[in-house]
């Protein structure tokens, strides 16, 4: 799959291509979070309700990877963003396995 270079390698739209000089992107196309046997089981606390952004910067030490949540945990965060409730139980990837996997 070929990068976006106008976009960061943390930011979800980076795969996703684009045209007519970059003024327009293609279909959002997210890049693979595997699942590993060590990514950790998490009850998403009321603090975070709604802001995988602030479980992203606490984690990861980068807001922009709120992405990788929904990605990693597709049939439970169909909605990133309102499926993002308190007391509902993801997956959280480590940090080494998204800088293999995006190259940050």
């Amino acid at each position: 799959m070929a990068s976006n270079p106008q976009y960061h390698a943390a930011s979800s739209y980076y795969g996703t291509p684009s045209f007519d000089n970059n003024q327009f992107l293609d279909l959002l196309n997210y890049r693979a979070i595997p699942k590993l046997v060590d990514d950790v089981l998490f009850t998403i606390p009321p603090q975070y309700e709604n802001r995988p952004d602030l479980l992203a910067f606490d984690l990861y030490g980068d807001p922009t990877l709120w992405w990788v949540f929904a990605v990693r945990n597709p049939n439970t965060l169909i909605d990133p963003l309102w499926d993002f409730t308190a007391n509902t139980v993801i997956y959280l990837p480590k940090k080494t396995t998204l800088q293999n996997a995006l190259g940050i």
